[in-house]
């Protein structure tokens, strides 16, 4: 089930929250678990069982661990962060890289293997890292373990962040799993309806406006570099607000129920070097792996020659986390080019130079950073750059064409991913009547677009 449909809008949706807020409190956590399976269960309803597990685990761990730890039995802790971590990594392995290994030991070594054709559960990057983070800081002491398994099932498995995240750490929502610390009250819900309108907005009437000019001139060959660049800076409005559309709606959709989830995007079209735009960018993934893989490795406290070997191995993570396919991989590595030039020497002199040129530095090596992640074929990656740089020639009619058809989605989209619109906005008004007003008149607007508009996918769901 995906927020941007019918299903979900005029049924799950409403059926859900008046449950909710009509149950008593100590119901609803109860109501918002049930709740979030149907959700998962509605378009996985075999793989929900996976999910279960991991919870029903990770839960059985957390416990051992507090046991464990007034027994002091520092050995029988660790053991179980690594069972922990052990299991749960090899179910994210199993479903998401079998496929990707055996192709990779067929191409290399043509041993004539067969892929198993196993189907990747929905959203199981995210909640991995979600139930590795909460074994994670118990085994830390960071965090107490949770004795309710229905309140931690539902911080595993609630629906508004299930699927596409953003990835919520256990330590930031400890206190808002207790319904007595968590605010449910309507203006709350008002705050979080007007969000999840901007992030339904967002998706409809931008994302998939320009993922349709994306799929249009990806599937042309022999595109020119004018038509080729255009084509990226469709992909990048596209991944931009699919992605933070879907965050937006998460992060509304918490705040409807009472909760404050982290935000996941800071404009990071608006950054002026690589670096500032990994802060800006999928935010509660960076923080994840900051936090649980790179300060563990040693961080920068070790010298450079470390510092680097630490980078490598994220950025290979973070590549491989995003999809099971060797060009994701490179797009982790070039990134990790890219920071650690950033960190040697290239910040430093960004840092001299005007601001508009470091942005437009930024920019390029981005959008050149998106035909990688888009093409998963190495040989359409290849036709794709070599248009990019002019080997069909420089410019053609059907860039006019493709900027006719697309100007209102490519001019808005570029404004609405800088900070421009929303300090214009508040300078002509702070009324929050005005807000719910435009928020309303986005949702009509996205409603009437999802009436005529088949092409509604999100891209986040695949990894």
């Amino acid at each position: 089930m995906v927020f941007s449909s019918f299903v979900f809008l005029l049924l799950f949706l409403p059926v859900t929250l008046g449950l909710y807020y009509l149950a008593p409190k100590k119901a609803k956590n109860g109501i918002l678990f049930i709740a979030s399976l149907v959700f998962y269960a509605w378009g996985e309803p075999i793989y929900v069982l996976i999910m279960l597990f991991s919870t029903v685990f990770d839960y059985c761990n957390g416990l051992a661990l507090e046991r464990l730890e007034r027994k002091n039995k520092s050995k029988g802790r660790t053991a179980v962060l690594v069972l922990s971590v052990v299991v749960n990594i090899g179910l994210l392995c199993f479903f998401k890289y079998t496929d990707f290994i055996i192709e990779t030991a067929d191409a290399v070594g043509g041993l004539s293997l067969r892929p198993l054709g196993i189907a990747l559960p929905i959203g199981i990057s995210f909640y991995t890292f979600q139930t590795l983070s909460y074994t994670i800081d118990v085994y830390r002491k960071k965090v107490k373990a949770q004795h309710n398994i229905i309140s931690f099932g539902m911080y595993i498995c609630m629906f508004p962040q299930l699927i596409a995240g953003p990835i919520v750490r256990y330590a930031d929502i400890e206190n808002q799993i207790d319904i007595r610390q968590r605010a449910v009250n309507p203006d709350k819900a008002l705050s979080g309806a007007l969000r999840f309108s901007l992030g339904l907005g967002k998706k409809v009437l931008l994302a998939n406006q320009a993922g349709a000019l994306w799929e249009e001139i990806s599937s042309q060959s022999g595109n020119t570099a004018a038509v080729a660049w255009l084509g990226a800076v469709a992909f990048a409005l596209q991944i931009y607000f699919d992605f933070s559309g879907y965050s937006d709606m998460a992060i509304g959709l918490g705040r409807i129920l009472g909760f404050e989830l982290c935000e996941n995007f800071n404009y990071p079209y608006m950054s002026k070097s690589i670096t500032e735009f990994w802060r800006r960018w999928h935010i509660s993934l960076g923080t994840w792996f900051r936090e649980y893989v790179y300060i563990p490795l040693g961080g920068n406290r070790k010298g450079i020659a470390r510092q680097i070997l630490n980078l490598f191995i994220v950025w290979f993570l973070t590549g491989l986390w995003h999809g099971a396919g060797w060009n994701f991989v490179l797009w982790g590595l070039y990134f990790f080019v890219l920071l650690v030039a950033e960190k040697l020497f290239l910040l430093k002199l960004l840092k001299k130079l005007p601001s508009a040129f470091a942005h437009i530095y930024t920019m390029l090596f981005v959008l050149v950073s998106w035909v990688i992640f888009a093409n998963e074929d190495f040989g359409a990656l290849s036709k794709y750059f070599v248009s990019l740089f002019g080997a069909n020639g420089a410019y053609s009619a059907d860039f006019i064409y493709y900027l006719k058809s697309y100007a209102v989605v490519l001019v808005s989209g570029i404004l609405l991913s800088t900070d421009i619109p929303k300090r214009i906005f508040k300078r002509i008004t702070d009324s929050f009547t005005v807000k719910l007003i435009v928020g309303g008149i986005i949702i009509l607007l996205s409603v009437l677009m999802l009436i005529g508009d088949s092409y509604n996918p999100f891209l986040y769901f695949r990894f």
